[in-house]
């Protein structure tokens, strides 16, 4: 489009008509966030107004924000769950919805060990995929250029399966690659994939990395960006290009592609791609052989402009590998989604990872904010909290997240710790603090503490056949190695020095933490290949001691000191390193299977 037809926005100038909707509906939606999101919540509850739980309050047909208040209870998962089982097993009466629930998400949050199985409606793909939409006309005001090339995407599905009553649960992005929204997308200059959608949509998280990393390669110059959901799984495809930069250029180089590679879909179409270039395979060896990969990215893709991932939260501890392998590309992080709700997108994607801040779209929910200091007390039907509106909030302050979806859930706690930075126009930006009560994250998992003291529990039992107890332990997400992996530091009391725990037994204690964390932990290690095996680390005897006497020397009141059963801060990571006395790793993969506990 010439540059005197570009049309301008408020944002900015579009890159083209198409892109200038987009940039005015966002506009529209912010200007009058309260307006939107009455009229939401409206639709909503007379909607559903007759659906078994509303009409458990009493709501008359009421659709007014006041009313919904003063009669909806502010619930947590567990408040759902007899719901949530009765539609798993079968039961087709409008309980939350007066749609019909056409498939649950699940949730990386976990309930009893359990991913959490979120319900949804067939029309919540057309919101979802709104908000894609709205992605790369934001993008394109900030980078020029990105119909002349491709995003090398490392997209994957992941395992699903069916509930009682054969309603199907799987992870929200699956069921949007599968959805013929992604599949059978209208061509878009701005937004082209390497990866083609047999290999996006291939289980075999092997062979479609592999085809994905293939394509990638053979496209090298197209390439304009890099991406993944989260940073983590970025790192594993570079990751996967150090252990298989050999095959892949043998293909490469000869055009014929791995026998590893079996699924007749993927082989077919990746046949479309593969041709004998002994010139390339000679180029990516050379920089693969190399022992210093520090900016492989930008040497084996030169034209990439930036790499697109969460890196937020959780994530932010992987910056600094991000920033070693790509040489310090701009980092993206575009919306702020979960399984439960699709919230908003980020005005600034161009952003520093500690200032990246997500407008939430008010036509997504109705969405209201409990503050901080509210949601960490006890909330009970008789002292309902304060909630705060979306226009309402205040700059500066912390708030859980607490919405209602047109697909059924009512005033439900998302979880997420939000702190807001401002506003577009009157729809408030935010930036995500973390998720409630995670202790230990690697990729998609989320360990608490309650969860990491059972996993202890469980394996120290193993100790008391050689007279052996833990007086004490810590943790922390180890994200240097690719995967990253869980480290415990175990503080052990033997009774009988002649009988110390062996090598052997150590390693059997790993797996057995292992085998005690939440399924969502279990299918990383088991399924995805996303996270390592879980490592404890023996200290001397008086670390914890020691652990302590630094916190006080730093000004931790003596009388209300507790050992921190997560750590992260750099000298008291190396006051534990210093004192290890032995590691070990889990011996073998923990049991998970795609079946959830009846």
């Amino acid at each position: 489009m010439a540059v005197d037809s570009i049309v301008s926005s408020p944002l900015g100038p579009a890159a083209c008509e198409k892109d200038a909707k987009a940039l005015q509906f966002i506009e529209e939606m912010t200007r009058n966030a309260d307006s939107v999101q009455g009229r939401v919540l409206a639709e909503i509850l007379s909607r559903n107004g007759e659906t078994e739980y509303l009409k458990r309050f009493k709501l008359d047909e009421s659709t007014d924000r006041e009313t919904f208040k003063s009669k909806i209870p502010v619930i947590k998962y567990e408040d759902l769950q007899p719901e949530i089982q009765r539609i798993a097993n079968g039961d087709r009466s409008a309980i939350l919805s007066a749609h019909p629930i056409s498939e649950f998400l699940t949730s990386s949050g976990t309930s009893a060990g359990e991913r959490k199985l979120m319900p949804t409606i067939q029309e919540e793909l057309d919101r979802r995929q709104m908000l894609y939409s709205l992605l790369m006309p934001v993008m394109n005001l900030y980078v020029p250029g990105l119909d002349k090339g491709k995003g090398l995407y490392f997209l994957f599905v992941k395992s699903e399966t069916k509930t009682p009553g054969g309603l199907l649960a799987r992870p929200v992005l699956t069921s949007y690659y599968k959805s013929e929204h992604f599949k059978t997308r209208p061509y878009d200059p701005y937004n082209v994939y390497t990866s083609p959608n047999e290999a996006i949509l291939c289980a075999d998280s092997f062979q479609s990395m592999y085809t994905q990393m293939l394509c990638g390669l053979y496209e090298r110059k197209q390439v304009l960006r890099l991406g993944a959901v989260f940073a983590s799984g970025l790192l594993r495809a570079i990751r996967f290009l150090q252990l298989n930069w050999h095959q892949l250029t043998h293909d490469i180089r000869t055009g014929i592609l791995s026998p590893k590679i079996t699924d007749p879909s993927v082989r077919n179409c990746v046949g479309h791609v593969l041709k004998p270039d002994p010139e390339l395979a000679d180029f990516i060896a050379g920089e693969c052989s190399r022992e210093n990969w520090e900016g492989i990215i930008t040497k084996i893709w030169p034209n990439t402009k930036y790499l697109d991932v969460i890196v937020t939260g959780a994530m932010a501890q992987y910056i600094p590998t991000l920033d070693y392998y790509s040489g310090g590309l701009p980092l993206a992080c575009t919306m702020y989604a979960s399984s439960e709700c699709y919230f908003g997108l980020n005005l600034n994607p161009m952003s520093k990872p500690s200032e990246v801040s997500y407008t939430i779209m008010p036509n997504m929910a109705y969405f209201e904010f409990l503050p901080h200091e509210q949601s960490s007390a006890q909330l009970s039907r008789d002292s309902p909290p304060r909630l705060v509106d979306l226009a309402d909030v205040e700059v500066g302050k912390e708030y859980e997240l607490v919405i209602t979806t047109y697909a059924g859930l009512y005033r439900y706690r998302v979880g997420d710790i939000l702190r807001v930075t401002g506003f577009h126009n009157s729809a408030p930006q935010f930036h995500f603090v973390r998720r409630k009560n995670v202790l230990l994250s690697i990729d998609s998992d989320k360990t608490d503490e309650a969860e990491l003291q059972k996993a202890v529990d469980n394996a120290s039992k193993l100790l008391r056949e050689v007279n052996t107890s833990v007086v004490e332990y810590t943790s922390f997400a180890d994200t240097k190695t690719i995967p990253g992996h869980y480290v415990i530091y175990w503080e052990l009391l033997g009774k009988d020095s002649a009988n110390a725990p062996s090598t052997d037994l150590l390693g059997q204690c790993c797996l057995a933490m292992e085998n005690s964390l939440n399924s969502v932990y279990r299918q990383g290690r088991v399924a995805d290949n996303s996270i390592g095996p879980l490592e404890i680390r023996v200290v001397k005897s008086g670390t914890f001691e020691e652990l302590m006497d630094y916190a006080i020397s730093r000004g931790a009141s003596i009388n209300q000191y507790k050992v921190p059963r997560c750590v992260n801060f750099t000298p008291i990571m190396e006051l534990l390193d210093s004192r290890v006395v032995s590691a070990h790793f889990s011996p073998a993969l923990p049991h998970w299977t795609p079946e959830r506990r009846r």
